[in-house]
């Protein structure tokens, strides 16, 4: 039993699969930056005696995707029409499934192994996606616009639609089973889940539980394109739900569109039930039956799973949760971090690497780890080197920028820096030192005075050696040679 006045989020996401081309015609799923409504043909434009074929590999993806989170997969489906009218709808319908979905139940892992925490998946469906309103305000709001267009090149980009259970709690909960079914899809290969171009969208319905931990009344949110706008979002949804029953008043079903510029949510229309899209069976479209050996071959193609595999590398390689979290939060990331296992890397050292040089040189230039010029074994050519000392950390850097922008391996990278050794070591580095000890003469007065009594000065001077031999020296080597010297 719900305690009173607690949050219920639910919540219904719709994933853009990366297939090639729509869901019931031949038209191009490339629509980011296109010329506005050249990816359309009859088909997808709903013109009349055009007739729909399903689009197989869209199929397989999202039985694969029913298939990792644990779901029922239908083995004889059905597309419904969706019958709404909408400028960016060009049928006045929506080609998705009703009362028969692709697949039924399963989960979604969220929280970390120790508190995790399972949530239920109610059904996962195939539909089309609708066409694109583009507004003529400069900052694409429609409240500041004069007037909108339509582009259809989205409409009828293949979507699978997974809806939650009700079953969370807080806008962190929410955030993370996004998140996570996001890291999934992506491990799937099945979409790129990027929010921000639209490729998965959210709508949270939300509600309070009345007194005796009954469900309350619905509220459905949407327009939240990131992470952060869906937990701010449902933040203060659930604050101004808690006021109005504060104050007496009645929250009304509808649906509410969050300003992400102003931090509210704004009502929009009336919450639509079932019976107002008045659902019917295609008639143009048979029922989709699937083979068990169809189900079986896309469950061989699944990968291991995210969750499992920041598991195993918790495990295996002795990682933080912290460093394991990130390395497998993009598949391309964890490929990366495997094969530099593979080629003898300390496993912690190449996490540390990975997680600090490699992604801020993938922000920076703003590229994905298999755009990285660096390959695996170039770059653990250079992590043998830091192992066995051969190259300093700071030398290292200095290497792995070169090495990057260059393409080029450590000892490439090296004769480059002017160091065909990589090491400055013997005569060469007491020269070094001799050169800084005698531009530090008063530094070394002080010493020899007694002056330095907690070791300060002479860290000093080792780190103007290090600084000078650009990282290439031992630095314990250094402090020896500073030693004998500073203490004849």
């Amino acid at each position: 039993m719900r305690k009173p006045n607690t949050p219920v989020i639910g919540l219904e996401i719709h994933v853009q699969m990366k297939t090639g081309s729509k869901l019931f015609c031949a038209c191009s799923t490339d629509y980011i930056g296109a010329v506005p409504n050249t990816n359309v043909c009859p088909v997808c434009l709903g013109l009349p005696g055009t007739l729909p074929v399903v689009n197989r590999k869209a199929v397989e993806y999202a039985v694969r995707t029913g298939l990792a989170l644990g779901s029922r997969i239908g083995l004889s489906t059905r597309f419904h029409r969706k019958n709404y009218f909408y400028p960016d709808l060009p049928k006045a319908y929506q080609i998705s499934q009703y009362d028969v979905p692709l697949a039924v139940g399963g989960h979604l892992p969220i929280g970390e192994e120790q508190d995790r925490k399972w949530i239920r998946i109610t059904r996962l469906h195939l539909e089309e996606d609708a066409g694109k309103l583009v507004h003529s305000a400069r900052d694409g709001r429609l409240g500041n616009s004069e007037y909108s267009l339509v582009d259809y090149n989205r409409g009828g980009v293949p979507l699978m639609e997974i809806v939650s259970e009700p079953e969370l709690a807080t806008p962190s909960e929410a955030r993370d089973f996004v998140s996570r079914l996001r890291q999934l899809v992506r491990f799937l290969g099945v979409s790129d889940g990027d929010m921000e171009k639209g490729s998965l969208r959210v709508d949270a319905n939300i509600s309070l539980t009345g007194p005796d931990g009954e469900l309350g009344t619905k509220v459905e949110v949407k327009n939240m394109n990131s992470l952060r706008a869906l937990e701010r979002a449902l933040e203060y949804e659930i604050a101004r739900q808690q006021e109005c029953l504060g104050r007496g008043e009645r929250i009304l079903q509808e649906t509410r569109h969050w300003d992400d510029g102003k931090g509210v949510t704004c009502g929009t229309r009336g919450k639509e039930e079932a019976h107002d899209y008045r659902y019917f069976p295609d008639p143009d479209l048979p029922p989709l039956v699937l083979s068990r050996d169809f189900v079986e071959e896309q469950r061989r193609l699944l990968p291991e799973l995210p969750w499992d595999l920041k598991e195993r590398f918790v495990r295996e390689h002795r990682l933080s949760i912290e460093d394991a979290s990130v390395l497998t939060e993009l598949p391309g990331i964890a490929k990366y971090y495997e094969k530099c296992i593979r080629e003898g890397a300390n496993p912690l050292r190449a996490a540390n690497w990975i997680r600090t040089e490699v992604m801020r040189v993938l922000n920076e230039k703003r590229i994905s780890i298999e755009a990285f010029a660096l390959s695996p074994e170039k770059f653990c050519g250079l992590l043998a080197r830091i192992e066995t000392g051969a190259v300093s950390t700071t030398l290292a850097k200095e290497l792995f920028e070169k090495m990057v922008d260059e393409n080029l391996s450590v000892d490439e990278a090296l004769k480059k820096a002017g160091s065909p050794s990589g090491k400055v070591t013997g005569d060469d580095l007491r020269k070094m030192v001799n050169l800084v000890l005698e531009r530090e003469r008063l530094t070394v007065e002080e010493i020899q005075t007694g002056k330095d009594a907690k070791g300060k000065k002479r860290s000093f001077l080792c780190g103007l050696v290090m600084r000078e031999s650009k990282g290439q020296a031992d630095p314990g080597e250094v402090r020896k040679i500073l030693a004998e010297i500073l203490d004849r």
